[in-house]
């Protein structure tokens, strides 16, 4: 079945720009978690105005949520040249047959100063370990392959060095790491956190199994496409990375039979129409949701509010259609906080 057959109408980078002023864009998280506010998608109706502690009011028994589990890991490595020049890197994901022992130390990774860099070149801890050393670009152009250096398990040196990779966009220091967390991660592993997930307390997911509302977890591995603003000018020429994801067979059938599929997040909601799509339950996916997508599996969307000119935007429009741009102005209108921090907002394709 195909993915993202051709739209008729033509569709310009330009259809998913907005005006998102900076004092909107959420610098720190709201306490509790389910404090942050939700726009409620009613169709043609005013959306509603409520937090997401009322989740369960628009959910029902036989209902299944599905989040995605992903762990992030203290990937961001502040690191210096021999020369005493400052590096970065920011590592995606372990680089697959690259694995020694079941460890895996070479990673893809952003890098910078990427064009001054050389292979085979050390960088160093403040304290004058050698931590990395930089391989060759990779296919993409955009990223390396970088070693992490020195003994045991690379996870623990991260958590020694590494720093947790906030967005750009955010620029006030995090008080406690665990807030760009779910409280349900187990899978170490992503570069960015599954933002909409972060809204949820152990308390919320009591109070919906309570109303027979089932859960259950996938997998995806947040990697570079959230760091990259498309730039073509349709926006379907856009080359989108590929992700790393796990649906269970368990879990796939659950979706089929439940009543409706409540997705938190992009990346669940990437996870399980790549798996129903392709027939594969777990791999790496390009699949790219835009205008004209056929969805398989997800009837509502929670998902927080993203940038403009992104792939995540191209897919809220082919959720829900232009109405995206009348929920995005009510929200603007009405204080919303927006992206990682942010608040967020229900969907439901069906209206």
């Amino acid at each position: 079945m195909g993915a993202h057959p051709v739209a008729l109408v033509p569709v310009r980078l330009s259809d998913f720009d907005y005006h998102l002023p900076n004092g909107r864009i959420a610098q720190t998280p709201v306490e509790p978690r389910d404090a942050a506010r939700l726009l409620v998608d009613e169709g043609l109706h005013a959306p509603l105005h409520r937090h997401v502690r009322d989740l369960g009011e628009y959910l029902r028994p036989g209902d299944l949520l599905v989040v995605n589990d992903s762990k992030v890991i203290p990937a961001r490595l502040r690191l210096h040249r021999a020369s005493g020049g400052a590096a970065e890197v920011l590592l995606l994901e372990p680089m697959s047959g690259q694995a020694n022992d079941g460890v895996h130390r070479t990673w893809e990774a952003l890098v910078r100063p990427g064009k001054k860099l050389r292979i085979g070149e050390q960088l160093f801890t403040n304290a004058g370990e050698a931590l990395v050393e930089i391989g060759a670009r990779c296919e993409s152009g955009d990223t390396f392959a970088v070693t992490l250096l020195g003994d045991g398990d690379p996870l623990d040196l991260l958590a020694g060095h590494g720093d947790m990779p906030l967005p750009p966009y955010i620029t006030t220091p995090l008080a406690q790491t665990s807030r760009y967390q779910t409280v349900y991660a187990s899978a170490p592993g992503s570069a960015a956190a599954p933002t909409a997930g972060l809204h949820f307390t152990p308390e919320l997911l009591d109070s919906l199994h309570s109303l027979d509302v089932g859960l259950a977890r996938v997998e995806l591995v947040v990697g570079l496409d959230t760091f990259q603003p498309m730039s073509t000018a349709d926006p379907r020429d856009h080359l989108i990375h590929s992700e790393r994801y796990c649906v269970t067979a368990e879990v796939l059938e659950r979706c089929r039979s439940a009543k409706r599929v409540i997705a938190v997040g992009t990346t669940a909601t990437r996870a399980l129409e790549s798996a129903a799509t392709f027939g594969e339950l777990e791999g790496r996916t390009r699949l790219f949701i835009h205008r004209g997508y056929q969805w398989q599996l997800v009837d509502l969307l929670m998902t927080n509010f993203h940038q403009p000119r992104t792939t995540l935007l191209l897919m809220i429009d082919a959720f829900v259609g232009s109405r995206w741009r009348r929920l995005y102005e009510e929200a603007l209108a009405n204080g919303y906080r927006f992206l990682s921090f942010g608040d967020a907002m229900l969907l439901d394709r069906s209206l």
